[in-house]
């Protein structure tokens, strides 16, 4: 058994069993790739993949196993060479940080200036997606750090840390009926159209529960990840948008009113998320550091060790 059998294994299963795909990220042949899995699986006494003719078409019950684990080696594998760049090559490497638009786009800028300015070799790499988008990258070590609300604290393989808390507002055209409203209800806004976030109403999620407890079904009639996109449709009076306050600037967003609903939801916090079993390198505390103060180094290492 070689490692780099395992690292073919590993990113074949990572690019949804297309070898032509996984042999281009890995700078090989794909006949190449195919025979060094065939020689493991020989190895091994075992089939790792389904084959129909020399298609992948799935993954066999001990497959999953072998898969699980050569992710696991290619993890402790980057954290070794995470502690050879540590001592090294103190201030080069790189620093991938996945996170929610809202939080990249209101959040995370002045934490990025400060890190940028005091690390400016680093290159550092931020991927957007939905808050289960987030807590997936940093499961399969995609990103070193994940921010996101809620989903990312529901692993147990993640360490995750309350950075902030947050809450939400209604934004809608001026003149809006909305805006002659006394007071705000749950059963007024479920009267209306709502455009809000995509994850909002996928599961369990608070906004969802709120909803769901007070016996009310929204008519959510357009989701987006972006806080953006859907203030741009609620311009064109598709209805009311339900973003988080922070996605709200008063001068950015003069074409619009905002009615703060924070009496009807709980907070949210946005949670600092990092692998329990990674080697987390010094300007990664740092960039955490920056986006949560009230955690220094001697902190994170307590809780990892403790986790």
């Amino acid at each position: 058994m070689k490692i780099h059998q395992l690292r073919y294994v590993h990113e074949v299963a990572k690019n949804k069993l297309n070898i032509s795909t996984a042999a281009e990220v890995l700078h090989t042949s794909q006949p190449g790739v195919s025979k060094q899995i065939q020689l493991l699986e020989d190895e091994l006494g075992l089939q790792i993949f389904q084959r129909n003719g020399k298609r992948l078409v799935g993954v066999t019950e001990p497959g999953a196993i072998v898969i699980d684990l050569a992710q696991r080696v290619m993890r402790e594998m980057e954290s070794i060479k995470r502690v050879g760049d540590e001592f090294a090559n103190v201030s080069t490497g790189t620093l991938t940080i996945a996170t929610t638009h809202t939080q990249a786009r209101y959040k995370l800028p002045a934490a990025v200036k400060a890190f940028i300015e005091m690390h400016p070799e680093i290159k550092l790499t931020i991927h957007q997606g939905s808050p289960a988008q987030v807590s997936e990258q940093v499961m399969s070590g995609e990103a070193d750090i994940g921010i996101a609300t809620e989903s990312i604290s529901h692993f147990d393989e993640i360490l995750c840390l309350p950075c902030y808390q947050w809450n939400r507002c209604v934004v809608m055209p001026e003149g809006h009926p909305l805006l002659k409203e006394k007071s705000l209800s749950l059963e007024k806004l479920a009267s209306y159209p709502i455009v809000t976030y995509d994850y909002a109403f996928t599961g369990a999620t608070l906004v969802s529960r709120v909803f769901h407890d007070a016996g009310l079904e929204p008519n959510v009639v357009l989701t987006a990840i972006d806080a953006d996109v859907i203030k741009t449709y609620v311009s064109l009076g598709l209805g009311i948008g339900l973003v988080a306050q922070m996605a709200y600037d008063k001068e950015r967003d003069a074409n619009l009113a905002m009615l703060d609903v924070s009496h009807l939801f709980p907070a949210s916090t946005t949670y600092l998320g990092v692998r329990k079993d990674a080697f987390l390198r010094s300007y990664m505390y740092d960039f955490m550091q920056l986006l949560a103060p009230k955690f220094d180094k001697r902190d994170i290492e307590r809780a990892l060790k403790l986790s």
